[in-house]
């Protein structure tokens, strides 16, 4: 009896998170080529809220944090339209393995995972406020995973592969010189 109300409260947990209706590589997989510079990609701790923002796709994964950072991070890196800006919790930095049993670890998987990528560390508070604000014009895929470690979440801005700031400068430079 027990395991029938388990089972059936997994599965209303899952519905109502948006898990079971398909699987998140295949909903990464249709939305990334869709995805532009703006559009981001959060690989989010378990505790992450489901948020209301209508362009906030949440997605239960059911896996390891660092297995779905690194197929995102390759999913990414193969498409050629858009790269990859990491956004990470400073706090991340302070948790201390007492109060967290395998951050040290985790930190050290994801060092290695992050090596040679654009990176900014920045409070948890502010980089919340740069996606809500995002959220309000674009669309983000929130990929939700069995990680139980705070301020792990990793917040990923899509940017313009083929155009950046200089040349953004340039073209306005250009522009503004024009008679």
């Amino acid at each position: 009896m027990k395991i029938n109300n388990i089972m059936g409260l997994s599965m209303a947990c899952m519905a109502m998170c948006g898990c079971g209706k398909t699987d998140w590589k295949t909903q990464m997989n249709e939305q990334l080529p869709a995805f532009g510079h703006r559009n981001w990609i959060v690989v989010a701790d378990s505790a992450y809220p489901k948020q209301s923002a209508p362009g906030i796709n949440t997605v239960c994964t059911g896996q390891d944090q660092i297995k779905v950072l690194e197929h995102v991070l390759k999913q990414i890196e193969a498409t050629p339209h858009v790269r990859a800006v990491v956004m990470l919790d400073t706090e991340l930095d302070s948790v201390t393995e007492t109060d967290a049993p395998g951050v040290d670890a985790y930190r050290l998987q994801l060092k290695t995972l992050l090596q040679g990528k654009q990176v900014k560390v920045m409070p948890h508070e502010e980089i919340i406020s740069k996606l809500d604000k995002g959220a309000e014009l674009f669309n983000i895929l929130l990929l939700k995973t069995n990680m139980v470690i705070p301020y792990t979440s990793v917040f990923i801005e899509l940017d313009c592969s083929y155009w950046n700031a200089e040349k953004e400068a340039r073209l306005r430079k250009s522009i503004d010189t024009k008679p």
